[in-house]
């Protein structure tokens, strides 16, 4: 039995950007940042992510799934994310902001990617 499972998704960052400027939407990445982190250590970590993707209403997030998104943005290879890998992934997974031209400027301007 094959499943056609279709996934709509709106890149609402683009938007942001245009609203908050460069700097209120840096700020509100790391807001996003603050929100999933272990308190304690400062990034994201396995278990923070899934304690708080169930807050949020993920509730049917696997721990293969939880794995692979960290892994995404795991630059350093610790198996965590720290506030910039997880700032690059975001932007990285946002289309709209890295398929605009001149949308890469603020980018290299903040000194992210």
């Amino acid at each position: 039995m094959e499943l056609d499972i279709a996934v709509d998704f709106e890149d609402y960052f683009p938007s942001m950007m245009e609203s908050l400027g460069a700097e209120g939407f840096i700020g509100e990445l790391c807001n996003g940042f603050r929100l999933l982190m272990d308190c304690e250590r400062g990034l994201i970590t396995f278990e923070s992510l899934k304690k708080n993707s169930i807050m949020l209403g993920l509730h049917d997030m696997r721990d293969d799934e939880i794995i692979c998104m960290l892994s995404e943005g795991d630059l350093d290879g610790d198996g965590a994310l720290n506030q910039v890998e997880f700032c690059i992934l975001m932007l990285r997974l946002s289309p709209g902001l890295m398929d605009n031209n001149g949308s890469t400027e603020w980018v290299e301007e903040y000194d992210v990617i």
